[in-house]
């Protein structure tokens, strides 16, 4: 199998490498969280073995990072964090499985074996185009023409879920509550006021209308 550990412990870095590559798997060890997030995006792993004390970015917030692009690889966090409320925050944040420090070397190996009987899982996507628009899912930035668009994390998120449905009609109760997780309310002008800040960011470039209002239904990038 191909694996990623992500550990900044050069020892345990060093002594989970060797046992496992003496059973036949490949693996690239990263010491660095953001760097290690980017290499797992980059290419396909089958088990993702993450540390959740790192430097640059913390183990968790690269499993919320992976799941929020549809990464569906089989996650082992390892931590000397072994309490109740920490092994249930590593698993509401995507993890498939938690083991704490010290561990024996069997017990991982066993771990990563039950997680490789699991359905194949699919490589995430990182990038989304729609029209003149790239959204790139990792570093939340994006591209029209090949100028950089710097959003809020509100108005990427609402352009993401236009771009993800793109062709197709979005009202504004179905963002309201995707976006805002707020059932339908007549009165609240918040989806006009984001809508009408993306536009003025995003039309600013040139005069292609990348978001398209469809009098009396709703909003929607075109294909």
């Amino acid at each position: 199998m191909k694996i990623i550990l992500i550990e900044d412990d050069l020892t345990v870095a060093d002594f989970i490498q060797k046992g496992l590559c003496k059973e036949h798997h490949s693996v690239d060890v990263i010491h660095d969280g953001q760097e290690g997030l980017e290499h797992a995006t980059a290419q396909d792993f089958d088990i993702l073995i993450v540390d959740r004390l790192l430097p640059s970015l913390d183990g968790l917030s690269i499993v919320k990072a992976l799941r929020d692009t549809g990464n569906t690889s089989a996650i082992i966090i390892l931590s000397a964090l072994n309490g109740v409320n920490d092994k249930i925050d590593g698993l509401h944040a995507g993890a498939d499985d938690y083991l704490a420090k010290p561990f024996s070397f069997g017990e991982l190996s066993a771990r990563i074996n039950a997680l490789s009987r699991r359905p194949h899982h699919i490589k995430a996507e990182t990038v989304l185009e729609a029209g003149d628009l790239k959204l790139d899912l990792i570093r939340r930035r994006v591209m029209k023409n090949g100028n950089s668009i710097k959003l809020q994390p509100r108005e990427f998120a609402l352009l993401e879920y236009l771009a993800r449905r793109k062709g197709q009609i979005q009202t504004k109760a179905m963002l309201l509550e995707a976006i805002w997780d707020i059932n339908f309310d007549p009165l609240t002008n918040v989806v006009e006021t984001h809508i009408s800040r993306l536009r003025a960011k995003l039309n600013g470039l040139d005069q292609y209308e990348s978001i398209i209002t469809v009098r009396g239904a709703g909003y929607m990038i075109k294909e």
